[in-house]
């Protein structure tokens, strides 16, 4: 395993992974492994949009990118930080 592998029993732990769950996941463990790797995810998105920019498929960019900005500017509420326009 990597380090920092979000399988790992302990970083799954540090999640909220409950170990009694057989599917490995629960809507709190969904909640609490997107919270901890959104920077992850946000990038992730970002690769994602300019790839389809690449492709001639700006829409589908435009997609993606509103969807990061909804989970970033949700985190920015959570810690009392205004959206930006």
């Amino acid at each position: 395993m990597k380090a920092n592998d979000p399988t790992d029993v302990k970083a799954g732990d540090q999640a909220g992974v409950k170990a009694g769950d057989p599917a490995g996941v629960t809507p709190a463990t969904v909640a609490a492994v997107s919270a901890l790797y959104l920077g992850n995810i946000l990038y992730a998105i970002e690769r994602c949009a300019i790839s389809l920019e690449g492709e001639g498929k700006a829409e589908d960019a435009q997609f993606y990118r509103g969807i990061g900005k909804l989970l970033a500017d949700e985190r920015g509420r959570e810690r009392g930080v205004r959206p930006t326009p």
